[in-house]
């Protein structure tokens, strides 16, 4: 088959296409480095021509609440046009547990509308819920600091390996649209707090976490919501052996 990526080039996007060419897929890597921008339209059609399915695992650039919608809205309107128009068969987008919980989240609040636009497309489609990838723990840890101490919430959380995402979408794009949300997470339940303290202290990063209840991520102050529920896909990579492996 032939499977477009938009966001081809990026951390999922990447493993994603050589994955799905180790497979015998015609996977094409689409990402505005490649000629191909969602937000303007650029390259759309030229890039979907013939293709079976198209996978979008882009993100915007900035987590600003204006910026993250603006970004999901019309990019998202842009590829569900173009593949409408090219006859995609099969409309897979990447997106995160708990979306739906944590409306105050400026940035869930944005992959919602997107979700939503995918659903009222009319397409056939299928959307992965992936929990936090290890390999944004920095960023997490970045966004928490404040003169030079990290505050974060004790909050349940089920990080991935990107691999693993890699690898649940991949099979999402091989197989038949779900019309519908699949989760997917990683094999241990840690306190958010708690994931990015082991993080850091592998590293030798020198900032300490404070838990603290109150400590926002990203808007929200989660509990439970980032934590799939019950039939969620478990992936097989632990914190340690990625530690380990990095």
């Amino acid at each position: 088959m032939k499977i477009v990526i938009i966001g081809g080039t990026g951390l999922i996007g990447s493993k994603l296409v050589a994955r799905l060419g180790e497979h015998g897929h015609e996977a094409v890597p689409a990402a505005p480095n490649t000629g191909v921008n969602t937000l303007t339209g650029e390259g759309l059609k030229e890039v979907l021509q013939d293709a079976n399915v198209v996978v979008d695992v882009s993100n915007s650039p900035s987590f600003a609440d204006d910026d993250v919608m603006t970004f999901f809205r019309t990019s998202t309107t842009n590829l569900l046009d173009a593949a409408r128009e090219a006859g995609v068969g099969h409309y897979v987008a990447l997106s995160v547990v708990g979306t739906d919980r944590l409306p105050e989240s400026g940035y869930m609040r944005a992959k919602a509308a997107q979700e939503e636009l995918i659903k009222g497309s009319g397409l056939p489609y299928s959307i992965v819920h992936a929990t936090q990838f290890f390999e944004f723990a920095g960023r997490i840890a970045d966004s928490a600091t404040v003169d030079g101490t990290v505050r974060l919430s004790g909050a349940a959380v089920r990080p991935m390996a990107a691999d693993d995402v890699a690898a649940a979408v991949g099979k999402a794009a091989a197989s038949a649209p779900l019309n519908g949300t699949v989760e997917v997470a990683g094999p241990e339940e840690f306190g958010l707090d708690q994931w990015i303290a082991t993080v850091l202290a592998a590293r030798q990063d020198p900032r300490e976490v404070i838990t603290d209840p109150q400590a926002r991520y990203f808007g929200a102050l989660p509990d439970r919501e980032l934590v799939p529920g019950p039939g969620a896909s478990l992936a097989q990579t632990r914190l340690s052996e990625w530690l380990t492996n990095q």
